[in-house]
């Protein structure tokens, strides 16, 4: 890529991600000389805020994007699994925000604060990591790496926004609904999701493991680059708009000093440790909407158990947990081409 200004392109732009991704290129610190959007049919045609002016998102075209550096895929598995490795035999670098390419061993799945060193055997396609998975990995990177997770048990708290615009639409409506007296209408929601919250988030398999959950144990084994940590989730939808939670339950290979353990996550690059709970000071979604953090807070050890411990962690889904990650993994590459 070199020093010259960069053609982006940016694949599902009218999406709550493809929307964000847009937002961050224009914040981070690529060199960008063209930014193309592009969607499906049914949703091109939408105008698009770049700071200096709209631009108009167009239907995609695999032909259009001759001449690109770096192509975004804010797009579903379907679309990425027919058109990521084309587009990369353009010579341009695909990164994919589906689940497509994740556990494939020649794609690199990256958290820019955890293994970025992966990013030197991309092929020219680098995956981007799920939600939870991303949130949870960048706060347990730095305790893992000191004393070696061996168990980590996940119960998360996940907003609406992580299952698109139609999923956040349904929240509001149905909310409304209740507090007036109606009945909730059903939507693409597997439950009622105002004032409601279900253990469900993607297809169940044969064993009764959630598609959601699969992806945390997988993708946070991969990306650790540890096939032995026991990773025990229930992904939970709540009625809460933007951002995700998570209380974590970890067993390391050796004893945890809480003190060392608060020095590691407060110098941790991505976290923020907000924990004081006599000052009732510990993080929640409203707090950290927008922001690119991670927020870890009410740490605190297992009694009987000195290889354990508990935390709190939030952060916004569609930034860190979507957005922002693949923006940052951008962002590295460049940097990487310029030395």
């Amino acid at each position: 890529m070199g020093s010259r200004r960069l053609r982006i392109a940016v694949v599902g732009a009218t999406g709550l991600v493809g929307g964000e991704i847009v937002s961050q290129i224009l914040r981070s610190r690529i060199d960008v000389g063209d930014l193309l959007l592009f969607s499906s049919d049914r949703s091109s045609g939408h105008l698009a805020w770049l700071g200096k002016g709209h631009q108009e998102v167009r239907p995609f075209r695999l032909e259009d994007l001759c001449g690109c550096d770096i192509c975004f895929l804010a797009v579903g598995d379907d679309f990425s699994k027919e058109y990521a490795h084309r587009i990369t035999s353009l010579g341009i670098t695909v990164i994919d925000n589906s689940s497509a390419f994740r556990m494939d061993p020649n794609v690199p799945l990256v958290v820019p604060e955890v293994n970025p060193e992966d990013l030197a055997w991309h092929r020219g396609l680098i995956a981007n990591p799920n939600c939870s998975t991303i949130q949870m990995v960048v706060a347990l990177a730095p305790l893992h790496r000191r004393w070696k997770a061996r168990k980590v048990v996940v119960a998360t708290y996940q907003a609406v926004s992580g299952a698109g615009g139609q999923a956040v639409g349904e929240l509001a409506e149905q909310a409304q609904a209740i507090l007036e007296g109606r009945k909730a209408a059903s939507g693409s929601l597997p439950k009622q999701i105002g004032f409601n919250l279900f253990p469900h988030i993607g297809d169940f398999d044969s064993e009764g493991w959630s598609t959601e959950e699969s992806k945390m144990l997988n993708e946070t084994r991969k990306i650790l680059k540890d096939n032995e940590i026991v990773v025990v989730p229930t992904a939970v939808r709540v009625p809460v708009f933007r951002g995700h939670s998570e209380a974590i339950y970890v067993e390391f290979e050796k004893p945890i000093d809480l003190g060392t353990a608060r020095e590691d996550l407060s110098r941790a690059k991505g976290v923020k440790l907000m924990d004081d709970q006599r000052q009732t000071i510990y993080p929640t979604p409203v707090e950290c909407a927008n922001k690119g953090d991670v927020f870890v807070g009410r740490l605190r050890k297992i009694p009987g158990c000195p290889n354990a411990i508990s935390m709190w962690v939030v952060a916004d889904n569609l930034l860190k947990g979507a957005a922002l990650n693949a923006v940052e993994i951008a962002e590295l590459l460049c940097a990487d081409a310029r030395k």
